[in-house]
């Protein structure tokens, strides 16, 4: 398991790094996986969004899988998507800062807390879950809670 990080402080490397572990665990999704994490600012994000989603908004988190995985599929199917040293690269996950800062206060929660959901969220898209509907966003933010629960992280 590899998290490699751009623009997040030290402070949240072992976070994330638990958060991943425990993700690819309760998803069952055991082999050896990376991803990647970037700080993104309100510029940044919003520049992310309008070229790969044609939204020209500011948003919170954004996900770039590099497989087509869905939430009943496992990591096991893309064992000859390894690289030679066995990581299957699952993609790029950026988080705007301001924007954690700002939801962060408005749902009255740490900023931490936060962060830590929006990386979660990020990490479960790119192992296939998403939320176009009901079931699946109930689904996708129940697996969510869970991990944070786990690291106690709660509201």
């Amino acid at each position: 398991m590899q998290v490699n990080y751009v623009k997040v402080p030290l402070i949240y490397h072992g976070l994330f790094k638990r958060l991943f572990k425990t993700t690819l665990n309760l998803t069952g999704n055991n082999l050896n996986a990376s991803v990647v994490i970037r700080f993104a600012s309100e510029e940044e994000i919003k520049q992310l969004n309008k070229k790969f989603r044609q939204v020209d908004n500011v948003t919170d988190v954004l996900s770039f899988p590099m497989l087509e995985i869905t939430s009943d599929k496992k990591l096991e199917q893309f064992e000859s998507e390894a690289l030679p040293n066995g990581i299957i690269e699952l993609g790029d996950i950026a988080v705007c800062k301001q924007k954690a800062k700002s939801q962060a206060r408005q749902y009255g929660h740490s900023y931490k807390r936060e962060l830590a959901f929006l990386v979660v969220h990020g990490y479960l898209h790119l192992l296939g879950y998403d939320h176009m509907t009901k079931e699946d966003e109930k689904v996708m933010m129940n697996m969510a809670e869970n991990i944070l629960l786990n690291h106690g992280l709660e509201r």
